[in-house]
């Protein structure tokens, strides 16, 4: 085990990483009372071996791989993140040097509960070198455990201390490197991270399930941050034609490689294995003004979710943890200017990479050209469907075959009216109906709420005669 050069990207790579490893750390109402946070550690979480089988742990292990194009002496360097749990057990002063457990401690105007806190782990490999089609390397991850005593003040008095203790982690990291056999560019890279603790059942601890004793004993939130030296990571996502097939034979257990930085490009050198899914080339909104440790979620909505707290649902979140403290001060003092930038943000997708292809929309125009778009009038359009013109008003039977939803099977049949023709980007058209026999189908309309059906899943009809009524 080495350091590893600190550069700008592998420091911003870090800031993405972090999100993944808090994600669902606390959740909202963050409430220790809340069934949400009672059930935590969802993500990422390599249990000791014999705890998924036991029903109160996950599996043991998760592997990714990827795949690395070498330039030359091809060496990675292998970053494993995680959380340790760590039990904060809140003790009252009873005399001196003297001290018993509470389910709550009041010092000052801070309230204390016993919670399952977490400490952000690394345990860095440097220059590992990747030799093609040997064994596997394997390396150990080595947490020890520790505990530290926070005494309690109040008015120069001692009124209690909280106790946190960690439990240590012990674990495996193996890499396997093999040469694709379809094209000599690219090397497969297989890295496997285990844990190697036996799961018993340990003494029943109050205000804990098995859950998370187990925990305890857990690599939580485990993700792998990788940089390449003397080759670069290929994208399995969206890979190049030649790595295309090497790409399909790529296997992922509880995490996926996809590229860090280097925006628009489909290789990169540095990769992250996340246990959640995100996009390739994941980066931090600007506009959000600090963690919520739902890195998934919108930042507004979590939020106003939080204003809406009542002063005692705030003071029993900041029992819980620092963190939600800090949320819940956060939330309550940002200006409208800030929350005003949550409720949306436009981004110009030609601003990511000046070499990224713009796709076009009739007549080659861009597609969020004003002018383009303001030839195409979707309540005028039409579409010719077995030899008739289909356009606004057009009465046609729905014959669904894409299967997109469950209400296919129901509109199957029913006949419905055309009430605009849409294309969207890539050329394909969307026809929006109305069902006739909907006696909401007003409101629909005005609403702009309609059922979307390709030309092929429409069956043209007749159009009713004056007198003739729609049933």
């Amino acid at each position: 085990m080495s350091a590893l050069k600190t550069t700008a990207r592998l420091e911003a790579a870090r800031r993405v990483a972090d999100t993944v490893l808090y994600e669902g750390y606390l959740l909202y109402p963050y409430r220790a009372s809340s069934s949400k946070n009672q059930v935590r550690w969802q993500f990422g979480a390599v249990g000791p071996v014999g705890a998924a089988a036991a029903g109160v742990g996950d599996d043991p292990s998760l592997f990714t791989e990827c795949l690395v194009h070498p330039s030359g002496d091809l060496r990675v360097d292998v970053i494993v993140r995680f959380l340790q749990v760590q039990w904060r057990a809140v003790e009252q002063a009873t005399g001196r040097d003297q001290f018993e457990p509470v389910d709550e401690l009041r010092v000052g105007a801070t309230r204390w509960i016993p919670w399952h806190e977490a400490v952000a782990r690394e345990v860095a490999f440097a220059g590992l070198p990747v030799g093609m089609d040997g064994p596997a390397r394997v390396l150990d991850v080595e947490v020890p455990g520790g505990e530290d005593v926070e005494l309690l003040q109040e008015g120069g008095t001692l009124a209690g201390r909280l106790v946190r203790t960690r439990w240590p982690l012990s674990g495996r990291l193996s890499l396997e490197a093999t040469a694709d056999d379809s094209t000599e560019a690219v090397v497969a890279l297989r890295v496997t991270l285990e844990n190697v603790e036996q799961w018993t059942e340990e003494p029943h601890v109050p205000g804990s399930t098995g859950r998370d004793l187990a925990a305890r004993r857990s690599f939580v939130g485990a993700h792998l941050l990788m940089a390449a030296q003397g080759g670069r990571f290929i994208s399995v996502v969206d890979p190049p034609r030649w790595a295309a097939g090497a790409a399909r034979r790529c296997a992922n257990s509880r995490c996926w490689p996809v590229l860090v930085g280097d925006e628009g490009s489909q290789s990169a050198e540095l990769l992250l294995a996340s246990p959640i899914i995100i996009p390739e080339h994941p980066v931090l909104a600007e506009e959000s003004p600090g963690d919520l440790y739902d890195a998934t979620e919108i930042d507004e909505i979590l939020t106003l979710r939080i204003m809406t707290m009542t002063e005692e649902e705030k003071e029993a979140a900041r029992g819980t943890d620092p963190r939600a403290a800090a949320i819940i001060d956060r939330s309550d003092s940002l200006t409208s200017e800030v929350l005003e930038r949550l409720h949306g943000a436009r981004r110009d997708p030609a601003a990511l990479d000046s070499d990224w292809e713009i796709p076009t929309y009739g007549g080659g125009a861009a597609w969020f050209d004003e002018d383009a778009d303001a030839k195409v009038v979707p309540e005028t359009e039409q579409v010719v469907v077995a030899g008739t013109r289909l356009s606004k008003g057009s009465r046609v039977r729905l014959q669904p075959s894409r299967r997109a939803d469950a209400h296919d099977m129901f509109l199957a049949g029913q006949s419905a009216v055309v009430a605009r023709v849409d294309r969207d980007v890539d050329g394909e058209t969307h026809v929006a109906v109305l069902l006739e026999d909907d006696p909401a189908s007003e409101l629909h309309e005005w609403y702009g709420r309609y059922y979307y059906f390709g030309p092929e899943e429409l069956e043209p009809l007749p159009a009713l005669g004056p007198q003739e009524e729609i049933r």
